[in-house]
């Protein structure tokens, strides 16, 4: 058997802008090279082109308007393999999709999630922004606001990806085609709204990406691509052979 390549470092990888479709087409196939043990764990963070996603839980659709006038803004629609309900991606949202192979007690979808809560948790304290669960909802919130959402894919072999959308700039006038994951009653909030002057969404990254690997029980690690790199002090960069790489 092939040594795993991850052995508890998780490779960071900044990916700028990336369309909804790329994205998940680039999940896929990071999920299938980490269950071959290809890769290390890997955490993509990226923003996205503006898409309302549509996950596994919808029971009808939560659009505040008709799909002509999410295309009339430029939205794209997008049914989705993740659980959760109905959300907004767009520019100014830090967008991170964790490819980690739970292993042994990690193999607990709920402990999985409250881990993505607490790693967001801990990333926004560390800006002066008091963030917390609600009971029976994923994602975190700021008062009756959300400023996280959560929706997670678990594959074959405990392989994770989607993950969790941040909402770090100010525009979110998306979410007003949306009714967010199905809350009628609930706002959307987010870091540019909380604080006089906001990260960018490159410095959040390299916040989240240290709170998550921390909750994750792993350490965090750069890819060679100078592209990708995020400036986390004291993280190694990886460099590993691509198996099979097409």
């Amino acid at each position: 058997a092939m040594s795993d390549p991850g052995d508890r470092e998780l490779l960071v990888r900044w990916m700028g802008r990336v369309s909804y479709t790329d994205a998940e087409a680039l999940q896929d196939s990071l999920v299938d090279a980490r269950r071959r043990r290809e890769i290390p764990d890997t955490l993509l963070l990226l923003e996205h082109e503006p898409v309302v996603t549509v996950g596994r839980s919808a029971r009808a659709p939560r659009l505040r308007v008709p799909e002509s006038e999410l295309r009339r803004r430029g939205i794209e629609i997008h049914e989705t393999g993740r659980g959760g309900d109905v959300t907004y991606h767009g520019p100014g949202q830090l967008v991170g999709y964790p490819i980690v192979a739970l292993t042994g007690p990690e193999r607990d979808a709920h402990r999985y999630l409250r881990r993505l809560e607490r790693a967001l948790i801990d990333a926004v304290a560390g800006l002066g922004v008091r963030a917390s669960r609600v009971a029976g909802l994923t994602g975190i919130w700021v008062g009756d606001d959300k400023l996280a959402a959560i929706g997670v894919r678990l594959s074959t072999g405990w392989v994770t990806s989607h993950g969790f959308a941040l909402n770090v700039g100010g525009d979110l006038s998306g979410f007003d085609t949306i009714v967010p994951c199905g809350i009628a009653d609930r706002g959307v909030t987010a870091l540019a709204r909380l604080l006089p002057a906001p990260p960018t969404l490159r410095e959040m990254a390299a916040r989240v990406a240290v709170t998550l690997a921390a909750a994750l029980a792993r350490r965090p690690a750069l890819p060679a691509l100078a592209s990708e790199r995020l400036g986390i002090p004291g993280a190694p960069t990886l460099c590993y052979e691509l198996q099979g790489s097409r």
